[in-house]
């Protein structure tokens, strides 16, 4: 049988370790991991940090990382779940109506979903936001709550399938329950992918 495959949603300056945490840890428990992007190319992630006298993050560069796959050549049916990490990505990725496409499908079959940061942008934009309740970088509360999504302040939020965090500080919490419910839908070891419907 094959190995499930998780698929991660991003694009320049995504936030480096929103990307490469879930890559990395979800390979470790045997998934294959496919990373898609608006293009197939190299993407230029980017470093988020605080300094005193900003009174917001400042931004530096981070690691590159080529894409496997545009966002018009996927199919969601091949896999079993989704990661939307932040950064400045989500910004401009909710844009893309394959990016929309690719959400609706997941949430439509309630597949697991994992998310944090800047991501609620690109849930909001898919409309599948509404009625959820989520964790998001804190200025975006009002971003949610206009989507009618309800705003909740902790390091990792379940809601049915979907698992959001604040941003990379969660990411033990957060990897920690989306790997539970990941394991629950579809056993890397088994390798059973989750029927598309």
């Amino acid at each position: 049988m094959s190995t499930p495959k998780v698929l991660i949603l991003t694009g320049d300056a995504a936030e480096s370790l929103e990307v490469m945490y879930p890559y990395q840890r979800l390979k470790e428990e045997g998934y294959e991991v496919h990373i898609a992007a608006p293009t197939k190319k190299k993407l230029h992630f980017v470093v988020h940090d605080f300094e005193p006298g900003f009174d917001t993050y400042t931004e530096k560069p981070g690691y590159s990382w080529n894409a496997d796959i545009s966002f018009a050549d996927v199919d969601p049916a091949n896999y079993a779940a989704l990661v939307i990490p932040g950064g400045r990505a989500p910004e401009y990725i909710r844009n893309n109506p394959h990016c929309q496409r690719i959400v609706r499908h997941f949430f439509d079959r309630e597949k697991p979903v994992a998310q944090l940061c800047h991501a609620p942008l690109v849930l909001a934009a898919a409309g599948v936001l509404k009625g959820k309740r989520t964790a998001a970088y804190p200025a975006l509360e009002p971003d949610v709550k206009a989507a009618g999504g309800y705003f909740v302040d902790s390091e990792a939020v379940v809601d049915g399938n979907m698992v959001s965090a604040r941003a990379w500080p969660d990411h033990p919490a957060w990897m920690h329950e989306f790997i539970r419910i990941l394991k629950q839908k579809a056993p890397a070891q088994h390798g059973e992918i989750a029927k598309a419907g």
